[in-house]
């Protein structure tokens, strides 16, 4: 692609990085950007710094958070005794946009995949272990992306939780292998969380 300056190129570039977003539609949004007023171009870009700045990750979950704990696990309507381990935020509000779930969250920020050399120790699953132990928590349900990755994260972190005094479901298979959580429709996620099943009886099929 041919740039008649060196600055849109750059823009374009640096838009390209961004997941989804090929060099037509980068160029896209750069040149929506050179069609708006100086104040909201300024304004776009003074709230990507403020939120790159600030935003926090809540220190009981790991969701993103604009405190030191999230809204969810400060809420006191929240059911405590349960935790819902998803990948990252998204699902998160994958999950809360069924308005089946109650519960508390547990973000991974990402699942164990030896390909991409992504070990346990990469993900934030000693938190969630702390978090087991407590005592609190009466059931772990495994809300995790129905693929080699996630099942392999979901075995991995059953073998870990099996000794505690805890309840370990997945959510049911409404969801198709190979399928991601975060474009499931609400429908069918919501009746995957309400007839969640006891993880130990699928080792059995």
């Amino acid at each position: 692609m041919q740039f008649s300056s060196k600055l849109l190129e750059e823009a374009v570039n640096e838009f390209a990085k961004l997941p989804g977003i090929g060099s037509k539609t980068a160029l896209r949004l750069v040149l929506h950007l050179l069609n708006q007023s100086s104040d909201e171009v300024e304004r776009f870009g003074t709230t990507m710094i403020k939120l790159r700045q600030n935003i926090r990750f809540c220190s009981n979950c790991g969701n993103i958070s604009d405190t030191p704990q999230c809204e969810i696990c400060t809420h006191p309507k929240r059911d405590r005794s349960i935790i819902c381990v998803v990948e990252d935020s998204r699902d998160v509000m994958a999950v809360e946009n069924t308005q089946q779930f109650n519960g508390l969250y547990h973000v991974l920020n990402g699942l164990i995949s030896p390909m991409e050399g992504i070990g346990p120790s990469d993900l934030n699953i000693s938190k969630l272990l702390e978090r087991a132990a407590s005592g609190e928590p009466k059931e772990v349900i495994l809300a995790l992306n129905p693929t080699m990755e996630g099942d392999t994260t979901i075995f991995y972190l059953y073998k870990k939780l099996k000794d505690f005094n805890i309840k370990i479901t997945t959510i049911a298979r409404g969801i198709s292998f190979g399928g991601e959580i975060e474009y499931a429709d609400e429908l069918t996620l919501g009746r995957s969380i309400t007839t969640r099943v006891t993880y130990e009886n699928t080792l059995l099929k």
